[in-house]
C-alpha cells in the first residue's frame, strides 16, 4: 500500500494533511485542537509531523477493528 504522504517531508502543512487524510481544514484544525493530531507552530506557520499523521491513521484503524 503506498502512502499518500510526501516521503521527503518531515513536517506537513495543514493543506498537505488535509489532502493525505481527505479531510476539511476545519476537521484538521479540530483534530489539532483536541490533541488527537500533534502539531508545532513556528512563528505563524503550523506544521504536523508526518509520523504523527501515520500514528493517527494507525490508531483509527485499530479502533475500527
Amino acid at each position: 500500500m503506498s502512502s499518500p504522504l510526501p516521503t521527503t517531508h518531515q513536517a506537513l502543512t495543514v493543506p498537505e494533511v488535509m489532502e493525505a487524510l481527505r479531510l476539511s481544514r476545519f476537521m484538521v484544525y479540530n483534530l489539532i485542537r483536541s490533541k488527537q493530531l500533534p502539531s508545532i507552530t513556528v512563528g505563524r506557520a503550523r506544521r504536523v509531523p508526518a509520523d504523527s499523521v501515520r500514528a493517527f491513521m494507525d490508531r483509527k484503524l485499530e479502533e475500527a477493528a
